[in-house]
Parts: structure tokens; sequence; C-alpha cells
């Protein structure tokens, strides 16, 4: 009797299967970001909500496109880049798309030296993705001011379809809002870095346990959504 007693004490618990499954597992934190610090997990959820937003934009965009009567603008000629007497279809947003992506590499470096505790070259990383970011909104703004004196509104657009000015200014300014924000907080954590605040568990914001750089890993996170994001801009908004 002790004995059976004993073993049905040592088998574990039945858990729920199905939906009610699902529920625990997320509840009990027993699957779902396991093993994952909470500052990554919440920057996950965060990106997930900030695709479905992206999304939503540019299944718009594509929805005016295809019902609107009015002629769509040629994105060769509206973004084109006018040098002297020549004009150079989508030069500025190749130079914009190469400035972003080289940006990812150099969080990656930034994430790379912060696995190794190399505060130095952490931050210098971390500036130089901050000034390619500052860089790549710099000519956002050179083309927004571009359009703008060639008649372009939210409103109407003298180069075809109305709905163009619209579309225009709110997903490249939500993306350009977006790298922004990532520039200044690069720039904090930056300092953070460089001061020591990760390798002495100074007490403020965006500060890890002593000798972690978690926070440099989250920040690359979200640069490499951004980065991501305008992949899919070039794509459906300059190359279509």
């Amino acid at each position: 009797m002790t004995d059976t007693s004993s073993n049905m004490a040592s088998k574990p618990a039945s858990r729920p299967v199905g939906l009610p499954g699902l529920i625990d597992d997320w509840s009990s934190d027993q699957r779902a970001f396991k093993g994952v610090g909470w500052r990554k997990s919440m920057m996950w959820i965060f990106l997930l909500s900030d695709t479905f937003i992206f999304s939503i934009f540019l299944l718009s965009y594509m929805t005016a496109r295809m019902s609107t009567k009015v002629g769509w603008p040629n994105a060769s000629e509206v973004f084109s880049l006018h040098i002297g007497n020549t004009n150079f279809p989508l030069l500025l947003i190749a130079i914009m798309t190469f400035v972003l992506i080289s940006s990812s590499g150099t969080m990656v470096l930034a994430v790379n030296y912060g696995y190794r505790k190399d505060r130095k070259l952490t931050a210098l990383m971390l500036i130089v993705t901050a000034v390619l970011g500052a860089t790549f909104v710099g000519m956002q703004v050179f083309e927004w001011s571009k359009l703008i004196s060639e008649g372009v509104r939210p409103w109407g657009n003298p180069m075809g379809a109305p709905q163009f000015g619209g579309i225009f200014f709110m997903i490249t300014g939500f993306h350009g809002t977006h790298v922004s924000i990532g520039v200044i907080f690069l720039l904090v954590m930056a300092h953070k870095v460089w001061r020591g605040d990760y390798d002495i568990q100074s007490r403020g914001f965006f500060t890890s346990r002593k000798g972690e750089y978690e926070c440099v890993e989250v920040m690359g996170l979200y640069w490499h959504f951004v980065d991501l994001v305008w992949v899919f801009i070039f794509a459906f908004f300059y190359l279509w």
C-alpha cells in the first residue's frame, strides 16, 4: 500500500490539452518565451503588434492603387534625382536603402561586441548605427521637401492619382518616425555603455543586470525590424 501511494505521488500531475492547455502554457510561462528575459519578450510582442500596423498600411496602399481609375504616378519619374540636366531614377532611394541596410551590419557588430563585453567598441558601433540612421532620416526629409515643392500633398497630387500623396506621407512618415525614435535610443544606449552602466549595474532606465548587455540586443531587435520594414516599403512603393 505504501509503494502504491509513493508511486502515485511521484507521477506528475496531468495537464489540460487543447485550448485549455494552450492557455495554461502561456499563463504560467511553461513554454512561451521560456528562458527569455522580460525585456526581449516585451520587445517581440511590441514588434508583432507593429507588424500588424505596417501590414495594414501596405495592404491599404495596394488596395488604393489597384482600385483607383486615375493613373498612378511612375515611381522612376517621381523619385528621380535631378543632377544638372540628367535624371537618375531612384538614385536617392537606392542610397537611402544602402545606408539603412548598412546600419543593420553595424548594429550586429554592436550586439556582438556587447556579448564580448567590449564596452568601447559596443558604444562606437551604436554611435555609427545612430549616425547612419540619422543620415537616412535626413535624406527622407530631402525627399519630402522635393515632392512638396513639386506640388504633392496628402490631399492631392499633380502627377496622377490623388491618393498617392496621402499614402506616401503616411507610410514613409510612420517608418521615418520609427527610425528617428531608434536613433534617439541608440544614442542614449551608447552613452550608457560608454559610461559603464552595464558593468556596474548603475540605476536608471534601460539597465540590465551587472555585466550583461541584454538591452543592446533588445535594441538590435527593434533596429533590424525597422530595416526589414523598409525593404517591404522599398519593394511595394518604389519598385512596383
